[in-house]
């Protein structure tokens, strides 16, 4: 019987002592079941404060959000897809200083979704509706719309293939 690995947790190295504290997250070290749930949206940001003394932060799963790491004990938290991880703050010597659950959700604000059969395909309405794939639309329209805004962005550039 194969073993499912997940991929392995995010370590992000502070330099020195960072005295701040993560915004509503801090928390003493708490059971997974009471830990602060902080919301982000897939491809949004949320930026927060680190507890005083986090020397390391550690992400469950860096495929469903992911950590960068600012001056002055700023992080931002980015939502890559939808799912649910968490974020531990750990001091110097390893102990947690708070665990938050991290819920990466899709926006809901003029987000049209059409299902065609087992084909979806996704338009943000604000006010004309317009392509804006998500995760979980079908293959061929998230491929055909990702080249369509590819080649504008070359185009903009000015590096087209000619």
């Amino acid at each position: 019987m194969r073993r499912r690995t997940s991929p392995s947790p995010k370590r992000t190295a502070l330099p020195g002592a960072i005295a701040l504290t993560l915004l509503a997250l801090a928390l003493p070290a708490r059971a997974e079941t009471d830990a602060a749930v902080v919301t982000v949206l897939v491809d949004n940001a949320k930026v927060m404060r680190l507890p005083e003394r986090t020397q390391t932060v550690v992400v469950g799963n860096p495929i469903i959000a992911d950590v960068t790491l600012q001056k002055n004990g700023v992080l931002v938290l980015t939502g890559k897809s939808f799912g649910t991880t968490n974020l531990i703050a750990l001091d110097g010597t390893g102990a947690m200083l708070a665990e938050s659950q991290i819920r990466v959700e899709a926006p809901q604000a003029a987000v049209i979704t059409v299902q065609r059969g087992l084909e979806r395909e996704s338009y943000s309405c604000t006010p004309n509706c317009q392509p804006a794939v998500q995760l979980g639309d079908s293959i061929k329209y998230f491929g055909d719309v990702a080249q369509q805004a590819e080649n504008r962005r070359k185009l903009a550039i000015g590096t087209t293939e000619r």
